[in-house]
């Protein structure tokens, strides 16, 4: 299908370029018509003018054509500019030309060439022309055809190459490679279910953040089942002109039962399969004819067709009810983050066609990368490689994996920024504020690196990474962590006084303010407002347009109370830490500029002493 398109547009491409050639052609003949008739215009003269000037000496030669034309070419002139024409059956000296006083030229009849010069300078533009006219024939009608060809479905087909994608080359994700093995059993076997009386499933959706890889599961169930692959995107269904999507759809569909057994893959369904009736565009809306169309589909598949819809989004909230009801997609197969294990198996995929030293330590990088999708992991390694090639090593040490972790994490090292002294020294409290308190709290992350090279768009960094994954914070856990986001802020108003605070701590009031409301309107964490939740789904931007918020705004009062109350105490929580231990804040602002960056371990042992006050305490 792919190989298709490429011929045609290679066609049309090649038309295109033809009839600019031949434009050039057709000009270049206008202008040579053009110039050749003005060089060889001639002027008919009468012969007993042309016998007076030749005897008067002013007639340089005569050229005599067969038996009566004459060419004659005038004193001073290198070509013939005048014709004329004498009676036949005698020569030119018998009616009246004196001998000796010009030259004579003897030239036998040549009508035919002539004729021929007269036919090609009349035929060839008409021919030119018609050949013009053909081409813009062609190239008009491969429009109509591109016009027509709107309709047609753009899925790529795969399951035709020598290297299949199969579940040996998906790490991790065990639960949902157990769900979609029945699904290959299906497709490879389907006598063996239908023996039983159990129904092929229609459509499978695959759920989860991006990165995780739901479109190379989809790939590898066809491997496995070495069926053929359709794979499109939802929105290439979608185009502007209304009805393409929905003919787009039954062209899919049609194909798909010619290749049964086979796979349909439709990537970010959420593009087309969104909640109708939302008031965009009216019943008419493209999208929502589209969505219709795949309705319509799914339920027309015939038994012993043999075609699974799989379908890939990370919004399964905004799906029509419709798509999800059994009969279309009848099952969901969630695929989360990967844990530690699993993070640790897919670095070793990414990094088994690679040459990686002996010091390289995967499970330390796949501890310190929880919450880190197959996608980040992959761009880990790759990074890894290319710092590697950067630095002319013929092999991947764990420096360019630490290196390359950091840089995804945190943004690259700004080490050209030039910062003054004074700078450093508020950079240095600064970070060093974050890492005393995440230090002192004890619910806190662990301190894993400071510094005080500007990484990415920060002119610091303090990085605490959790000990272990996680499933479930809770509410102490969450104000360590703002306690700990607003510890920079405070550390600049004890050194330098309330006035003198800047604009660094921007970027960590903010996450700070983010985090405290979404602990009261999204996870029932307030004091008034325990267990109580006022959700707004952020997908759905008309709702939210048009729909009134679910809470009074007496109510809305008290959350912006609420989140006040938490940044409040985070700020105390956070100063009184820092007041009882600036000596330690002394200290590692020191390390910090004499180093710029101060490693987990040195942290550690930097803080040794540091207590946490009673006063900011929670228990």
């Amino acid at each position: 299908m792919r190989g298709g398109r490429g011929n045609s547009g290679g066609n049309r491409n090649r038309f295109k370029n033809a009839g600019f050639i031949a434009l050039l052609l057709l000009f270049g003949l206008i202008i040579y018509a053009a110039v050749n008739q003005t060089n060889t215009t001639q002027t008919n003269v009468p012969f007993s003018q042309v016998i007076s000037q030749a005897n008067a000496g002013k007639i340089k030669q005569i050229t005599v054509n067969g038996d009566q034309e004459l060419d004659i070419t005038p004193v001073g002139q290198n070509r013939a500019t005048e014709k004329s024409f004498k009676e036949s059956g005698s020569s030119i000296y018998e009616q009246g030309l004196k001998q000796g006083v010009t030259t004579v030229v003897n030239k036998p009849a040549s009508s035919s060439n002539g004729i021929w010069l007269t036919l090609i300078g009349s035929v060839l533009p008409v021919v030119a022309i018609g050949f013009i006219l053909i081409l813009l024939f062609r190239s008009a009608q491969g429009q109509g055809n591109q016009a027509l060809s709107f309709g047609k479905s753009r899925a790529r087909l795969y399951g035709t190459e020598k290297d299949r994608v199969t579940f040996k080359d998906v790490a991790d994700t065990t639960e949902a490679k157990q769900d979609l093995e029945e699904v290959v059993e299906f497709l490879k076997y389907p006598k063996k279910f239908e023996g039983v009386g159990a129904k092929i499933p229609k459509g499978v959706l695959l759920v989860g953040p991006p990165g995780t890889g739901k479109t190379m599961l989809a790939r590898a169930v066809a491997g496995e089942a070495n069926a053929p692959f359709f794979s499109i995107s939802g929105s290439e269904f979608v185009e502007m002109f209304v009805g393409v999507g929905a003919s787009r759809v039954r062209d899919l569909f049609n194909k798909a039962k010619k290749n049964a057994p086979c796979i349909i893959f439709i990537d970010e369904i959420d593009a087309v399969g969104r909640r109708r009736g939302s008031g965009m565009g009216g019943g008419h809306d493209e999208r929502e004819q589209t969505l219709n169309q795949i309705l319509v589909e799914m339920d027309g598949f015939e038994q012993g067709q043999n075609v699974i819809v799989l379908a890939a989004t990370n919004r399964a909230d905004v799906l029509d009810p419709a798509l999800l009801r059994p009969g279309r997609f009848d099952r969901r197969v969630n695929i989360d983050l990967p844990d530690r294990q699993a993070r640790k198996e897919i670095l070793g995929v990414h990094f088994k066609e690679k040459p990686v030293a002996k010091d390289v330590d995967l499970d330390s990088l796949a501890a310190k990368t929880a919450g880190s999708s197959g996608a980040d992991l992959a761009n880990i390694a790759n990074e890894a490689a290319i710092l590697a090639a950067r630095h002319n090593r013929k092999v991947v040490e764990n420096e360019d994996v630490v290196a390359a972790f950091e840089k995804v994490a945190i943004g690259p090292e700004r080490k050209s920024k030039v910062m003054s002294e004074k700078e450093k020294e508020l950079t240095a409290y600064h970070e060093a504020g974050h890492a005393v308190v995440g230090h002192v709290l004890p619910d806190s992350d662990m301190v894993h690196k400071v510094t005080i090279i500007p990484r990415g768009g920060t002119g610091g960094v303090t990085w605490f990474i959790p000990p272990e994954d996680k499933s479930y914070h809770s509410i102490i856990e969450f104000k360590d962590v703002l306690a700990r986001m607003l510890g920079g802020r405070i550390a600049e108003e004890l050194v330098y006084g309330h006035d003198r605070v800047t604009t660094g701590a921007g970027s960590d009031l903010q996450k700070a303010a983010e985090l405290a409301r979404d602990m009261i309107v999204n996870q029932g964490m307030g004091k008034k407002l325990r267990d109580q939740v006022f959700h707004q789904d952020e997908g759905i931007m008309l709702e939210k347009l048009v729909h009134e918020r679910q809470y009074s705004d007496e109510t809305a009062k008290i959350i912006d109370d609420e989140v006040e109350s938490l940044i409040t105490e985070a700020a105390n929580r956070a100063r009184t830490v820092l007041k009882s231990n600036l000596k330690k804040l002394d200290e590692l602002k020191d390390a910090l500029l004499e180093k710029e960056t101060v490693e987990a371990q040195e942290v550690i042992k930097l803080l040794e002493g540091s207590h946490m006050p009673k006063t900011a305490s929670l228990y």
